[in-house]
């Protein structure tokens, strides 16, 4: 069955990357990439602080967690193939759509469109139009490197040693967390944190991904949850006000305990509360991949009009989030019904995206059936 659990954490922290881009556009904290603050100190720039840390991370860990479940029903071959549709393409070949206007913002705010050629202004908007497709790159990068990896023979032997990992040992892997947050980060584009997103993605694939590991989870959720509730607090009274994707924050042990704990917390109370399904989390868990890749020039264009307004800034935030989601899934919606720009932007092909649906409905028949199964099951067992 599938793990709707799964697909709600990563649904919800879609929309977590949504709102934070909101306030990250705003930040008065330094961070890089910001349009302009309205104070020179908002203590709603805490939300960016207590997010920032983990919620890639998480994604990343999810995200090997499902490489091992497609790697279950097809060959390397077809995952890769899969995977150059979703993610290669998108990131690079998309680049030349929608999300240049990214870029060439950005060359405008910046007072650099005057300093370049016309006929290189369109080039230099492409290439400065990633935004948040960071994340599509890094993870085809370590998709390939996953298939290489199962070449090996020890792999096999690596993943079943996985599944007798207990709570405890889960919890001293923060150590290892720490570590990987301390290589491989690129000096200037410092989204790119090799190190620390590989680790996150190999300990999905490998230690989380099984459901001998995900019941212990599970059973120790509370404690998890609170023992990230301390640390959390502790991170963030520690790192308040400060630029919190600076390289000192972001290497420090309190911020790696922080986001272990969180991610481990996340993926416990996710298996035990959330795995149900209906139509909001089937909406957003459909059109999740789609707003991730069209929302940030939207709220990005959406913000400095919102800007110039004159609006009681609680009104803009509002307006810019509620907004900018709503206009995320109609860019989504309307562009994946147009030929080759679905392909481009989303890495749909039209063939495989309606075997995707129908699949998609057989799945949920299938499980309404055994629910209505059970139930009958249950009220036949009734003296």
């Amino acid at each position: 069955m599938r793990k709707y659990w799964l697909d709600n954490i990563r649904s919800v922290t879609v929309l977590l990357v949504v709102v934070y881009h909101v306030f990250y556009l705003f930040n008065a904290v330094g961070v890089p990439g910001g349009i302009g603050s309205f104070f020179d100190k908002q203590p709603w720039d805490a939300y960016c602080t207590f997010v920032y840390p983990w919620f890639m991370f998480l994604l990343y860990a999810v995200a090997g967690m499902s490489a091992r479940y497609a790697l279950e029903g097809q060959s390397d071959r077809a995952f890769m193939r899969a995977r150059t549709d979703r993610l290669l393409v998108p990131s690079t070949l998309g680049l030349f759509l929608f999300p240049s206007i990214i870029g060439y913002i950005y060359i405008r705010l910046g007072g650099a469109i005057e300093q370049i050629p016309p006929a290189l202004v369109y080039p230099i908007s492409v290439l400065s139009g990633v935004g948040p497709l960071w994340f599509l790159h890094v993870l085809y990068l370590f998709s390939w490197l996953l298939t290489l990896l199962r070449r090996l023979a020890v792999t096999e032997r690596i993943y079943a040693a996985g599944e007798r990992v207990n709570v405890w040992v889960l919890a001293a892997f923060a150590l290892p967390v720490w570590g990987s947050a301390q290589i491989l980060n690129l000096p200037v584009l410092t989204t790119y944190r090799f190190g620390i997103y590989l680790f996150a993605y190999l300990a999905g694939y490998f230690v989380l991904s099984h459901e001998a590991v995900q019941e212990r989870l599970t059973g120790a959720r509370r404690g998890l949850l609170i023992a990230a509730a301390v640390v959390g607090a502790a991170y963030n009274v520690r790192f308040y006000g400060q630029n919190f994707a600076d390289d000192t924050v972001l290497r420090h042990p309190l911020t790696n305990l922080w986001l272990w704990l969180m991610t481990l917390a996340i993926l416990g109370c996710g298996r035990a509360w959330g795995n149900r399904t209906g139509r909001i989390a089937s909406f957003l868990a459909r059109t999740g991949f789609g707003v991730y890749i069209t929302h940030y020039v939207m709220e990005l264009c959406l913000c400095l009009a919102l800007r110039r307004t004159g609006l009681p800034v609680w009104l803009i935030y509002a307006l810019a989030v509620v907004c900018g989601y709503a206009l995320s899934v109609a860019a989504y919606e309307l562009l994946r019904r147009v030929p080759v720009v679905r392909y481009l932007s989303f890495g749909i092909r039209k063939n495989r995206e309606s075997d995707k649906n129908r699949e998609s409905d057989k799945n949920r028949e299938s499980d309404k059936n055994r629910e209505s199964d059970k139930n009958k099951e249950s009220r036949s067992n009734v003296p």
